[in-house]
Formats: structure tokens, sequence, C-alpha cells
């Protein structure tokens, strides 16, 4: 019994150390694994270092040449989000600024806005944003309508002062109820922090998925398959748990890194501590992994499992929830996002990591990322026929 196990142990020293020589041999293996990783992480944490997107630059038509259209456009420059770059005569003008990518929206003050706002004839104020730019455009969209709803109350105000109101009785009328906001997890509304967060493990968790595809599916290409079960002592268990035992290792050191980054030099909230982020970070590489051994099982072309891998990568941005509530989404697309090891990452991460929960109340998220790890028990009988018997077609 001994003898058995020490010669399972062998096998499994032989097949990584035979794994540790195709890492250091294909260069492939090193930009996927620790280049890209890391470059995805300064890239996007820099790109958002400010949080918000600030100074976007926008266009104002200003045909009333009043004091009071002057101060609206002063004020609206003061935001930090806005910058007003340009200034047009006629909207057609600003609207093929617009159009050209020059400005991502425009102000316009029609004529006699001050005169017919004195005459209590209600004058029109418009703006207009480009939303094919999403962040950009909603940003935009709400410090324009911000200020058009602050200079329709600064004008009633006035009027309300020529009427004799105190100003204590003028605020009842224009604000009868005092909004107080406070937004929890990311008071600052810091998009880094949102963004991040989820998607450089998103992007891990991809380039995961590929690199265990590939690692697998060129043995099969470059017909190395049996002598890779072979070293294996003919165990695909074996074969698969020594090959996949360096990737789980560097991936691990790369992810724990991004944690530490993220949660101790960038001070991004972890209500949790590092500890359980790190744990989270563990278990999703394996269940990474796991779905990678799935896709090339399933598929035993490297070609196509490849592009399997890539699909379903991509997708999980899109349905893990951190870009579109889950709960918004149709009812059959709310049961597909448990498919994506990715979702279950990023609830485990607003539970940990926003709210401060204990691991306890994750454990329904974690069970799922421990399904995904034993899933290759059901492809792994037919990924050892595809490495015994499959010719590789090119």
């Amino acid at each position: 019994m001994k003898a058995e196990r020490k010669k399972k142990y062998i096998s499994l020293y032989n097949v990584s150390k035979r794994e540790c020589k195709n890492l250091v041999s294909r260069p492939i293996y090193l930009f996927c694994m620790v280049i890209a990783p890391l470059f995805c992480t300064f890239f996007f944490t820099t790109l958002m270092g400010s949080g918000l997107p600030t100074n976007l630059p926008i266009g104002a038509v200003d045909q009333d040449q009043t004091s009071v259209s002057r101060n609206l456009l002063r004020n609206l420059d003061a935001f930090q989000q806005i910058a007003i770059t340009e200034r047009f005569t006629d909207v057609a003008a600003a609207r093929r600024s617009m159009q050209r990518g020059d400005i991502y929206g425009f102000f316009y003050i029609p004529h006699q806005t001050a005169k017919k706002a004195i005459a209590q004839k209600r004058p029109t104020i418009s703006f207009y944003t480009n939303s094919s730019y999403l962040i950009a455009g909603s940003l935009l969209y709400r410090d324009m309508r911000t200020m058009s709803e602050l200079t329709n109350g600064a004008l009633a105000r006035e009027t309300l002062r020529a009427k004799g109101l105190t100003d204590d009785q003028i605020q009842s009328l224009l604000q009868p109820i005092v909004i107080d906001s406070h937004p929890i997890n990311n008071p600052w509304l810091n998009y880094s922090v949102y963004l991040c967060n989820t998607l450089i493990p998103g992007v891990l968790m991809l380039l995961i998925f590929q690199i265990t595809v590939y690692s697998i599916g060129v043995e099969l290409k470059e017909k190395t398959s049996r002598e890779w079960l072979r070293q294996g002592n003919n165990s695909m268990f074996i074969s698969l748990w020594g090959k996949l035992l360096p990737h789980t290792i560097i991936f691990f050191i790369i992810g724990s890194f991004i944690d530490v980054y993220l949660y101790c030099y960038l001070k991004f909230p972890c209500e949790s501590g590092l500890g359980p982020m790190i744990f989270a970070t563990l278990f999703m590489i394996l269940a990474a992994q796991s779905t990678g051994v799935v896709m090339i099982g399933t598929l035993p072309t490297l070609r196509l499992g490849l592009s399997f891998a890539s699909l379903w990568g991509v997708v999980s941005f899109s349905i893990s929830g951190f870009t579109y509530p889950v709960m918004a989404m149709d009812s059959w697309l709310q049961g597909i996002a448990n498919l994506f090891p990715l979702r279950h990452y990023f609830l485990i991460y607003v539970d940990q990591a926003l709210n401060g929960y204990p691991m306890i109340y994750s454990w329904n998220s974690y069970l799922a990322l421990l399904i995904f790890i034993f899933l290759p028990f059901a492809v792994i009988n037919r990924l050892k026929k595809a490495m015994l018997y499959y010719t590789y077609q090119p």
C-alpha cells in the first residue's frame, strides 16, 4: 500500500517537473500567467486612478448673452466632471462638433431666457449628450440636469423674494423635503473601486481558462499526450493534478499580489480583512482551472477549446452582475449566471470586502465554486480517451 502511494507521489512529481520545463520553454506561459495579469492590474488602476473622469469637454451655445446666462455657464464649468472648451453661436455648429467627437455634449441657452424667466413665461434650457460614450454621457447628463434644476430654483427664489417672502419660507417651498444621502461601501463614488475589483479578477480568470485549455490541448496537437499519461502512471487524475499544480502556484502568487496591491497599497474597501479575499482568490483560481478542464474535455481540440474558453470568459464580464444587475435580468438569464465562476466570486467580494460579513454568510457562493472544482470528474474519462486515441487534425 505504501509502495503504491509512493509511486503515485513520484508520478505526480514527474508530471509537475515536466510541466515546469514546459512553462520555462514557452514564452506564452510567461506572458499569460505573469505579464498580462500584472499589466492589466496596473493599467486599469492607473487609468481610473482619479476615481471618476474629470474635465470632460463640452460646448456651450449662449444666445441670450446676459449676466444670468454667463453666471449659469460659469457655475456649470465649476463642476468637477465638466470643462466648457468650446463656445458656439448656433446649435448646428455644436451638433457637428459633437458628431466629430470633439465634445461629449453641449448646453443650449436660447434668446431672451432671462427676460422670459423674469416675466414668468417658463423659458426652455436644453442640453445634449452623446450616450454612445456610456460613462461620459451619463456623468454629463447628471451634471447638466443638476445645473438646470439649480437654475430653475435660483430664478424661482428671486421671484419669491420680489414678492416679499423670507429665505426660510422660500426654502420650504423650493425644497420641502431635504435628502441626506450617505452612499455605503463606496462613499467616494470611485469608479476604480467599483470596476477594478471585479474587472481585474475577471481578466485573470479569462487567462486561466485559456492557459488551462492550451496546456492540455497542446499535448494533443503535438502528439505528446500518451507520454504525459505514462509519466502520470496512466492516471488521468494524477496527470491533471501534476500538470495544473505549477499553474495553481503561479496564479495564486499573482492573485495574492493583486489582492495586496488593491486592498493594502491602494486602500480599496476591504471590511473583512485581506485573508478572506486571498482565500476567495484561491477558490476562484481552482474553479477557473477546473472549468478549463471541462472545456477541453468537452471539446478535445485546441482550436475549439480555446474558442470555448474565450467566449465563456468574455461573457462572464456581462453576466456576473457588476455591470448590469442580475436581479434585473430575465429569469432564465439569472439561472445561466450561476454557470460562471466570476459571478460567485463577485458575490463573495460584495459580502466580504464591501459589507464585511463573516465568511459563513457566503457559504452558498463558496459551495458553488467548490462544485466547479469537482466538475472535471464528469469529463475525466472522455478526456483520457481523447489523450489515448484522438488524432489531431490541423
